[in-house]
């Protein structure tokens, strides 16, 4: 039921393409490939966002920051 409502729009042969270009556009289907893209850019977004909170909360970083704010408030 999915694959029919969304179907990619295909543009009809010109009479001007090659039978390589006809070929290579049939052969080329990447139905599904958005949502693994988004998938896997999800996964590495929260995996990097759980390394800087790590670093960032750090008992090395922190004494960090509050010796450079400590300095810039006096």
């Amino acid at each position: 039921m999915f694959q029919q409502r969304y179907r990619p729009v295909r543009r009809p042969a010109d009479q001007t393409d090659s039978v390589w270009q006809r070929c290579r556009r049939r052969l080329r289907g990447d139905d599904g490939m958005i949502s693994a893209e988004y998938a896997v850019g999800t996964i590495a977004a929260v995996a990097f966002a759980g390394v800087l909170l790590k670093v960032l909360s750090s008992e090395g970083i922190v004494s960090a920051l509050q010796n450079l704010i400590s300095e810039a408030l006096s």
